[in-house]
């Protein structure tokens, strides 16, 4: 199986209040690049650009958290990203309509680590 379909065989057998919202995130940060990695890692789906970029951890039901496990590396000046302990970062989708809302800043993030790890 590939890796891609292991994060769609996941979500399918999630049960998440906000699983759509889950699968949607996943979406948009996969229409970013082709290139990335996708696994499920650490509970949760999982995104890797050259080393692990990013991370949804489904134990938390009240929101959609996407770790950024070294966003102190992204420069986001749109405030979309809370800072967290040990240079992580995190994205957090509370609704559908805050991820529809917020999906060019979580693409914008995705790109600004792709080229971060291409420098």
């Amino acid at each position: 199986m590939n890796k891609a379909n292991k994060i769609d065989e996941f979500l399918s057998k999630l049960n998440h209040p906000l699983k759509a919202e889950i699968a949607s995130v996943v979406k948009i940060i996969r229409e970013v690049s082709p290139e990335m990695e996708e696994d499920v890692k650490w509970g949760g789906p999982s995104f890797d650009y050259k080393e692990p970029m990013a991370t949804l951890n489904p134990r938390i039901t009240d929101f959609v958290a996407v770790i950024f496990h070294k966003g102190e590396l992204l420069n986001d000046t749109t405030g979309f990203l809370e800072p967290g302990p040990k240079g992580k970062a995190y994205a957090k989708f509370r609704s559908m309509e805050e991820v529809e809302k917020q999906k060019a800043n979580l693409q914008k993030v995705v790109k600004d680590w792709i080229k971060i790890m291409n420098s």
